[in-house]
């Protein structure tokens, strides 16, 4: 039976920023321009690793800050942070580094804690910039204590830097080799995935599963193509109790122990 290491990715940003856009962008190749305000959904998916599997919860949270009990557990628990601003809104780098306070006052091993900074909507940024990158590097490289972070740019909208984002957070979490010269994808293969969304209650439940395997095993980061409805199968919906008793199992474990997920 293969070993088995699991991470948490949680992204955090203001409303409006693209993090569910970013998040579906990668996953399922797709886009849209109309606004719905999540409250929090999870991504689950699963990869071999040459005889190690890999569990990648992704989690994306609300824009707001009307669910602060919500926001402390995604922190408590995540083992990579993606932070999101937009490169045309001054306001969302400092809800970022808002953020990136409450990691800090909640994570005692913040400075371990890979970090990728992603400043979205990259395209409007000829014509609507209000954030340099050169500001936010600065802010990161020479204001804040020593972290294991990275800062990129990208465009959920025109597929820019998307794969990268995901790529670096795995290879700062050293589940992949930094500066390979390759997309850093040889020998992984995509066991299956599975989304829950916890705001389903408003919407239609939106339920997904791939399962591939041998030569037609897809690369960890090749996104599953919608458009064809090989190896697609429905999962039974999740209840929010049942996340709700997830998250507090996870919240325990993190209690029982500093780090359930090895990054050395």
């Amino acid at each position: 039976m293969a070993d088995l290491e699991r991470i948490r990715l949680v992204i955090l940003g203001g409303a409006g920023v693209g993090k569910s856009s970013i998040i579906k962008r990668f996953l399922f190749k797709t886009y849209t321009d109309k606004y719905r305000a999540t409250v929090e959904d999870l991504f689950n998916r699963e990869y071999d690793l040459g005889g190690v599997t890999l569990k990648v919860d992704i989690l994306d949270t609300s824009g707001d800050m009307q669910f602060p009990a919500m926001r402390r557990l995604s922190i408590a628990t995540a083992h990579a942070f993606m932070l999101v601003y937009a490169s045309t809104s001054a306001s969302s780098f400092q809800c970022v580094k808002q953020c990136f306070e409450e990691i800090r006052e909640q994570r005692a091993d913040y400075q371990d804690i890979p970090i990728v900074i992603a400043g979205n909507k990259s395209d409007l940024a000829n014509t609507h910039r209000e954030v340099r990158l050169e500001e936010v590097t600065d802010w990161v490289y020479c204001e804040l204590p020593r972290l294991r972070a990275k800062v990129l740019e990208c465009s959920a909208k025109e597929d820019q830097n998307v794969t990268d984002l995901f790529k670096t957070l795995l290879s700062l979490s050293r589940f992949l080799p930094v500066g390979s010269n390759n997309d850093g994808t040889s020998g992984l293969k995509r066991r299956s995935s599975a989304y829950v969304s916890a705001s389903s209650s408003r919407n239609k439940n939106r339920n997904a599963s791939t399962s591939v395997s041998g030569d037609k095993a897809s690369s960890l980061f090749e996104a599953a193509d919608p458009s064809t409805g090989s190896g697609v199968v429905k999962l039974k919906p999740r209840s929010r109790s049942l996340i709700r008793r997830a998250s507090r199992k996870t919240k325990q474990q993190i209690n029982n122990a500093s780090d359930d997920c090895n990054f050395q």
